[in-house]
């Protein structure tokens, strides 16, 4: 009975798909919890964004709805903008119109698939990492290898961050899903120069690129450091080989996947007209100067190490200097797109933590090397040991499961619709509205089906700033307020932040309806 009971725990195969199939479930049943609740728990603003965007498209595509909304609809659809390929957006509205009707949380659900693909890929890829920094016999080092890689998709599926943002109404998990695959095939293309890893290096790369552009920054680091790691050294020969660049260049694969990495987000953005080169002036230039404040990194590795775990990140350092070279490739690549990436977006590596979610796969697929030695050394010590090891990896993945599930245990948003729409109907009909409200006003669009000129939240104001383009604020208000007849106020904490505004309102314009909710001023009396 006992040696049955360790060789169940000690076969890598029983590991393998039992733990594998547990820790997979958990990942999945974690995502899934309190999934009716309203689009509010994070990043509330890009949810809606999403959700305004697929309920749009669902009125569009289906012509037997009411006239009127689905005009609505389309029109607040066509005012968020278009950032990137809306994706996601066109996949839950299709599904919209399979089922006959709008819920929001099915794309937790597609989110939360696409990252639990991506965490299979990962275990794959880990084992793979793991394998090829072993010399011991087969047996011992596919053991070895299950137990690291089961370790990165713990930390890659449990992390409370992963758990929170990973099924969220936007375009990053699906990214990272597409990034987490594209490191594995091309990483398989790295060991063999199949044709078939390349192919499938590029098409995923390509995709993954066009569902957000920002990721190819990582994807191009991962490519360029497997392509001259491949090309550098020859392992048939053991021996390195100097002419690797000349030999890239020459390379038919290389050539097809970085065009089949590039062409496809290069078509869109080139039918888009300026839109890319207007968010690379905006978003890059215009804040570059943040590059030579060190107050920036301190706040940017201060929000990764709240996001991340300081344990975590200080192992996948020490897993870049030991790891065997191919391993070693794979993660300078990674490491070095997303910091390529963060010099980019400066503004967004301290503001926006969703910006950093392709950090927990690469953390869990830099986990490896480290966990790899670590369990080589467990495995050579007394049983209590390893007992006593494996209880303690249950308390953390227990404990981090427990910290992922308070947010959502904790907060309940399921009255928003009823709120916004109540506020809503408050709303005078006979001019237009300027408001300073949550979101850009994407929750009295998307529940109380209301659209409103927006005024600038303490924190765009603050961009402003950064960006040398202050304005003063009475001029502003002039400006901004031209046409307009009624200021609505929902955001209080914010307001409170604008004593120039207060003052501008309550000296010279009437209160015409309060509430708990809502202030509304009218600017033509």
């Amino acid at each position: 009975m006992i040696n049955n009971f360790k060789s169940f725990f000690l076969d890598p195969k029983y590991a393998q798909f039992f733990l594998l199939f547990v820790i997979l479930t958990l990942g999945l049943a974690l995502r899934l919890f309190d999934l009716t609740d309203q689009p509010i728990d994070f990043h509330s603003t890009r949810q809606l964004r999403g959700a305004i965007i697929a309920r749009g498209m669902y009125y569009e595509m289906d012509p037997s709805l009411d006239t009127h909304l689905r005009d609505m609809a389309i029109r607040f659809w066509n005012s968020t903008g278009q950032y990137e390929p809306s994706i996601l957006e066109r996949l839950v509205a299709l599904t919209y119109m399979l089922i006959g009707e709008e819920k929001f949380w099915i794309a937790r659900i597609y989110n939360t698939i696409f990252w639990i693909i991506g965490g299979f890929v990962l275990f794959k890829l880990a084992q793979r990492i793991a394998i090829n920094s072993l010399k011991l016999e087969s047996q011992k080092r596919e053991l070895i290898a299950t137990w690291s890689a089961l370790l990165a998709l713990s930390y890659y599926l449990i992390l409370p961050f992963s758990v929170q943002a990973s099924r969220s109404f936007q375009p990053d998990p699906l990214m990272v899903t597409g990034i987490t695959i594209t490191a594995y095939f091309a990483y398989r293309w790295s060991e063999t120069r199949n044709w078939k890893w390349a192919l499938l290096s590029g098409l995923l790369a390509g995709f993954t690129i066009l569902t957000k552009a920002v990721s190819g920054f990582t994807v191009s680091g991962l490519f360029i450091a497997l392509t001259i790691y491949t090309y550098y050294s020859d392992e048939k020969l053991g021996r390195l080989r100097f002419k690797s660049i000349w030999n890239a260049i020459r390379s038919p694969q290389v050539w097809i996947m970085a065009g089949l990495a590039i062409l496809p987000t290069a078509f869109y953005y080139i039918s888009r007209g300026d839109r890319a080169g207007e968010y690379f002036s905006t978003w890059t230039i215009a804040l570059s100067h943040l590059l030579l404040e060190p107050w920036l990194y301190a706040r940017w590795i201060n929000l990764v190490r709240t996001l991340v775990g300081i344990i975590p990140l200080l192992i996948a350092a020490v897993s870049i200097i030991i790891a065997k070279k191919r391993n070693r490739a794979l993660l300078i690549g990674l490491w070095g797109g997303y910091i390529v990436y963060g010099l980019f977006l400066p503004y967004q590596m301290y503001t926006h933590n969703y910006y950093h979610l392709q950090l927990v796969s690469i953390i869990a697929i830099s986990l490896t090397p480290v966990t790899t030695k670590s369990i080589q050394k467990i495995l050579d010590t007394k049983i209590l040991f390893q007992y006593f090891v494996a209880a303690g990896i249950i308390i953390c993945i227990l404990l981090s499961s427990w910290i992922a599930l308070q947010p959502l245990y904790g907060q309940n948003y399921r009255n928003e619709p009823s709120y916004w729409q109540e506020i809503a109907s408050y709303l005078p009909e006979d001019g237009k509205i300027i408001a300073l409200t949550q979101d850009y006003g994407y929750r009295l669009m998307y529940y109380g089906w209301r659209k409103v000129i927006l005024w600038p939240n303490q924190g765009e104001k603050n961009l402003s700033k950064l960006r040398n383009s202050e304005k003063d604020p009475y001029e502003y208000f002039e400006k901004k307020t031209d046409g307009v007849r009624y200021f609505l106020i929902t955001s209080f904490n914010q307001f409170e932040k604008q004593p120039t505004l207060q003052e501008i309102l309550y000296e010279n314009y009437p209160l015409i309806a309060e509430n708990t909710g809502f202030l509304i001023f009218d600017l033509q009396q």
